[in-house]
């Protein structure tokens, strides 16, 4: 049982979940300050809702890989890839979304907040649902970008989930130590270290995403003898090679393999294969000095979160 592969999902909901726990906590701070306590069950309804919508889209994500590989088994071995491709360049575009401009955004989280709920408690006879909504929206927010990440690693089985569980209890505790116990904790610090974590997760998921199309390209190619053409590149005298991620960059897996400790942890972290390719190389890189160097520039003035 591979057991690292669920440091990634874990690592994005408790940055995630933590997020959403500040946005539960400032509202029913606000709530209590408001003397409006009455909408407390709002909020919990809120956080079952989001909780189980999130969980739902994971389980049409499911469904429809399944169902696709099902209408035409032969091609199985091209769909499963191309999926995995396809998601995990929606999960890159969600998580790289909420690394940049969420950052930014959190700034401003409890003036946002603050501004939300008051609109909606004047509002005084759709207050319960503008207090459902704002919650709802938060968590599933946060929720799609983990499902997503998931479906682009569904060939791990249920352990990818079970580190989001687990990133979920975890984000929940550190809400309760905030708002219920008035633990002191550094909040733009902790947002600080899943970020860069984070970064380095979101490169290796772009090296695996392009393997992912590597594979569904040779496979199909193996299976369409008129499509050959589409493996531009291959090299008869390496034991293993790419169909169109051009040479091995280097071959660590008699060093260090990527199944085995501690490779296994550093490829769930840090985006490591013991087999590294060109493209691989180029496209960890861009993504590394584009997102990342964006996201570091972004950090520069310090947040409000913990206020």
């Amino acid at each position: 049982m591979n057991i690292s592969s669920a440091l990634p999902t874990f690592v994005i909901t408790l940055r995630e979940g933590v997020e959403a726990a500040l946005v539960v906590g400032i509202v029913l701070a606000l709530l209590d300050k408001a003397k409006q306590s009455r909408l407390n069950p709002w909020v919990y309804a809120g956080i079952v809702t989001g909780v189980a919508i999130s969980a739902l889209i994971g389980f049409l994500f499911a469904w429809v890989i399944q169902a696709l590989t099902a209408i035409n088994p032969q091609y199985t071995p091209v769909v499963k890839p191309l999926m995995e491709g396809v998601f995990s360049v929606l999960a890159i575009v969600m998580l790289s979304w909420m690394l940049i401009w969420m950052t930014k955004q959190a700034k401003f989280m409890k003036a946002q907040v603050e501004g939300s709920l008051s609109n909606t408690l004047k509002q005084d006879s759709n207050a319960g649902w503008g207090v459902f909504t704002l919650i709802l929206i938060a968590v599933v927010r946060e929720g799609f970008e983990t499902v997503l990440f998931i479906a682009a690693n569904f060939q791990q089985g249920l352990i990818p989930t079970v580190g989001a569980i687990a990133g979920i209890i975890v984000a929940a505790i550190v809400g309760v130590l905030l708002f219920k116990l008035g633990v002191k904790i550094n909040i733009w610090q902790f947002f600080q270290v899943m970020g860069v974590l984070l970064v380095s997760i979101v490169a290796g998921l772009v090296a695996t995403a392009l393997l992912k199309f590597d594979r569904a390209t040779g496979a199909f190619s193996a299976s369409n003898p008129a499509s050959e053409s589409l493996c531009f590149y291959y090299d008869r005298f390496a034991e293993t090679h790419s169909c169109i991620l051009g040479p091995m960059v280097w071959d660590t897996s008699h060093l260090l393999p990527d199944r085995e400790f501690p490779g296994v942890v550093l490829k769930s972290l840090f985006g490591y294969r013991e087999h590294f390719y060109l493209v691989q190389a180029i496209g960890y890189v861009v993504f590394i000095v584009t997102v990342g160097g964006l996201y570091f520039r972004s950090l520069t003035t310090p947040t409000t979160t913990n206020q």
